[in-house]
């Protein structure tokens, strides 16, 4: 797990799924979070910026004016996006809004279609919480949750002992998310809160994001794997959690919604035993590290299905 020298140096160690190889992740906007979250600034930003959610709407509301299209090009240079992968060409943005939601070309995220195969919803770098207890730790140091407080419910207690798959995404990611197998929604709801950052200098201080935030939860039943819980997570910045999915079935790898812009983070909850994580991804997780993962990428496969 990555120190807090390295936490405030605003580096954090990831390992790159494809090769092992660990590098260090460039954190966007950085000074500003320090000035926002480690200042003598604190006690008055805290309310101005993050308890009201203006400024996470007077900034959306930026993102979406043509003048935005300026910072474009020099975000994809500072943090190496690949354009090569944008279904759009970057000048067909009109905004920093549309770069933002980009879509990507299909034929790079393809989902495993065997339905015992359990994928990625998202580009992101995952953290695997096996064996949940009455409350967690997530990998960042200082943060605990119960499942209680992260979906506000009493009636979730099947899930405890299950497994929590969390996903954190970055300014540089593809921010739609999608489906990680078949299934329907049983059950969805909004829950109104803080727009605090997901970022890690407000993730060392221990704030209480993934149960202030504002959030959508699903209750989802998937097949081959039982139920889950879905639970999309807001942050500073994030003008919206749009759900672009309107309808109770649904199939592996169909989008199911989007950031809007900001970094923000997915959390999966699987009761025990219906999962088998791929062995490697525990391996990192048991380190402490996060693992870079992209949507339709394979995570594990359901108990009985032999693969």
């Amino acid at each position: 797990m990555a120190d807090t020298s390295e936490l405030q140096a605003g580096a954090l160690r990831v390992v790159d799924r494809r090769n092992r190889e660990i590098f260090e992740e460039k954190v966007l906007g950085g000074s500003w979070m320090s000035l926002a979250y480690d200042s003598a600034l604190h006690p008055l930003l805290k309310y101005t910026l993050f308890n009201s959610g203006l400024a996470s709407r007077v900034l959306g509301w930026y993102t979406r004016r043509p003048i935005s299209r300026k910072r474009i090009r020099p975000t994809i240079e500072s943090l190496g996006i690949d354009t090569s992968e944008f279904l759009d060409p970057v000048d067909s943005f009109r905004s920093f809004h549309e770069f933002f939601v980009r879509r990507l070309k299909p034929e790079l995220r393809p989902f495993d279609q065997d339905s015992s195969v359990f994928c990625s919803p998202a580009d992101s770098r995952l953290s695997l919480i096996p064996d949940l207890g009455a409350d967690f730790e997530i990998p960042i140091k200082s943060q605990f949750l119960t499942i209680e407080g992260l979906t506000r419910r009493l009636d979730m207690e099947k899930f405890n002992g299950g497994l929590a798959l969390i996903f954190r995404l970055c300014p540089a990611d593809y921010h739609r998310y999608h489906f990680p197998t078949d299934g329907k929604i049983i059950e969805q709801w909004e829950i109104s809160g803080r727009y605090d950052s997901v970022h890690p200098t407000a993730l060392k201080l221990g704030l209480p994001i993934f149960t202030e935030n504002r959030r959508v939860v699903s209750l989802l039943e998937l097949q081959n794997f039982g139920p889950a819980l879905f639970v999309e997570v807001g942050a500073f910045g994030v003008g919206g959690i749009v759900e672009t999915h309107r309808e109770p079935e649904f199939r592996k790898g169909e989008e199911k919604g989007y950031f809007q812009y900001g970094a923000s983070t997915l959390i999966l909850i699987l009761e025990k035993g219906r999962l088998l994580p791929d062995p490697d991804l525990m391996e990192f997780s048991e380190q402490g590290l996060e693992c870079l993962v992209r949507a339709g990428e394979r995570l594990g496969t359901a108990p009985d299905s032999g693969i």
